[in-house]
C-alpha cells in the first residue's frame, strides 16, 4: 500500500470517528467519548498534513497542464519554476507525514519513576549520582514539571547511594525514556591530591508509571514490613514506625519508602514504585519477544548499557549511542538537556523510519 492509500484509509477512519461522535447513543457513553476524542486528536496532525499534501499535488498537476497545453513561453517558464518548488515541497511533506505515521509509544504521555544509583567508584560515584539527581531536578524545574521524592539513601559528603523520585507533567516518559543506562563521569575527585582523573559511574532507570489496570498485584503476593525511618526528618525520626518496605514475593522486587511522616503516604508511594517496576519488567519481556532480531540504535534502556560519558577536564559530554559530542558540560549539568534529548529523539525516529521502509 502506497502513502496516499494509507492516508485515504486514515481520512476515512477520521470521518467515521466524527460520525460516531455526533451519535447521541455514543455521546451518552462517557468512556467511549473520551477514547474517540483522544483518537481523533491523535489523527489531527496527519489529517491536516494530508490536506496540505493534497493541495500541493493538485497544484503540481495544474502546473503540468499549463506546461503541456500553454503556448505563452513566459507562463510555461513560470510554471516550470513553480513546479520545481512544488515537487521539493511535496517530497518534504511526504517525509514529515511518514514520521507522523510511525507508531507512537503508548507510554510517552505517562509520568515516570526515576531511579539513580551510585555504581563503581566509591564516594566519587555517590557524588556523581547526586550531580545527576540535581541535573534532572533542574531540567524538571525548567520544564515546569513536578518532582516528588520517594526514597533517598545518602552516603555522607553530599553523595547519594540511591534516590527514587517521581516526575509528573506533560510527555515526561517521551522526553526522558532514553536516559536509562549507565552514565560515566571522568574528573579529578576532591580527595585526589595528585590531580589524577578518575572514572566513576552511576545507573539511571526511567520507568513509566503504571495504572492499576495495567498491572495486577495480588495482596497475598506482598510482604510488607514497617520500620523506623532514618536520616534527616525532624522529631519523628527513629521514634515512629512510618517507613515501609514492600517485597513482591513472586519476583523478589523490593521497594521501600521513608520520605513521608505518614505510614499511609509511604505505603502509597512504595506501591506506585512497585507497579512501575512490575510494568517495566512486563514491557521489557514484551519488547524482547517482538525485537529479538534487532537492537535499536538508541539502546534497550537496560541499565547495563553504558550510554554517556561526562568529561569534566574537557567540558565534554558524549552520548555513545548516536556518536554525539557536545562541549557544554557545565550547562548540561545545570539542566540544559534539550539539545541532547532532541538529538536522541531524532535518531530514534530515523531508525524507526529505516526499519519501516
Amino acid at each position: 500500500m502506497d502513502l496516499i492509500e494509507k492516508l485515504e484509509k486514515i481520512k476515512k477512519h477520521f470521518e467515521d470517528i466524527n460520525q460516531e461522535l455526533s451519535d447521541p447513543e455514543v455521546l451518552s457513553d462517557r468512556e467511549k467519548v473520551i477514547k474517540l476524542s483522544k483518537e481523533r486528536s491523535d489523527l489531527g496532525d496527519i489529517i491536516k498534513s494530508y490536506k496540505e499534501l493534497s493541495d500541493t499535488i493538485r497544484n503540481i498537476e495544474g502546473n503540468k497542464e499549463i506546461i503541456a497545453e500553454e503556448e505563452d513561453i513566459d507562463l510555461i517558464e513560470m510554471a516550470e519554476s513553480e513546479l520545481e518548488e512544488l515537487e521539493a515541497k511535496k517530497n518534504e511533506m511526504e517525509e514529515n507525514i511518514k514520521l507522523l505515521l510511525l507508531p507512537k509509544d503508548p507510554n510517552d504521555d505517562k509520568d515516570i519513576i526515576m531511579e539513580i544509583r551510585a555504581g563503581t567508584g566509591g564516594d566519587e560515584a555517590a557524588l556523581f549520582a547526586a550531580d545527576l539527581y540535581r541535573m534532572y531536578s533542574r531540567y524538571a524545574e525548567i520544564k515546569g514539571w513536578k518532582i516528588e521524592l520517594i526514597d533517598l539513601s545518602d552516603s555522607g559528603l553530599g553523595g547519594i547511594k540511591e534516590v527514587v523520585f517521581s516526575v509528573s507533567g506533560k510527555n515526561i516518559f517521551g522526553n526522558l525514556k532514553f536516559e536509562s543506562g549507565v552514565h560515566r563521569v571522568q574528573r579529578v575527585p576532591l580527595t585526589e591530591a595528585s590531580g589524577r582523573v578518575h572514572t566513576s559511574a552511576a545507573s539511571v532507570a526511567v520507568l513509566p508509571e503504571a495504572e492499576d489496570v495495567q498491572v495486577e498485584i495480588n495482596q497475598s503476593d506482598l510482604r510488607i514490613d514497617v520500620y523506623r525511618s532514618g536520616g534527616a526528618g525532624g522529631q519523628n525520626v527513629n521514634k515512629v514506625e512510618t517507613a515501609i518496605r514492600i517485597t513482591h514475593i513472586p519476583t523478589g522486587i523490593v521497594v521501600q519508602c521513608q520520605d513521608e511522616r505518614s505510614q499511609l503516604k509511604n505505603r502509597q508511594k512504595a506501591m506506585k514504585v512497585l507497579r512501575a517496576r512490575l510494568y517495566n519488567a512486563k514491557q521489557k519481556e514484551h519488547n524482547a519477544q517482538i525485537s529479538a532480531q534487532r537492537k535499536s540504535m538508541i539502546g534497550s534502556g537496560d541499565r547495563s548499557d553504558k550510554i554517556r560519558t561526562y568529561n569534566y577536564p574537557q567540558n565534554r559530554v558524549t552520548d555513545h549511542r548516536i556518536g554525539l559530542t557536545l562541549y557544554n558540560l557545565s550547562n548540561i549539568m545545570e539542566g540544559d538537556l534539550d539539545e541532547i534529548l532532541e538529538q536522541l529523539k531524532i535518531a530514534d525516529r530515523a531508525e524507526k523510519l529505516q526499519a519501516s521502509s
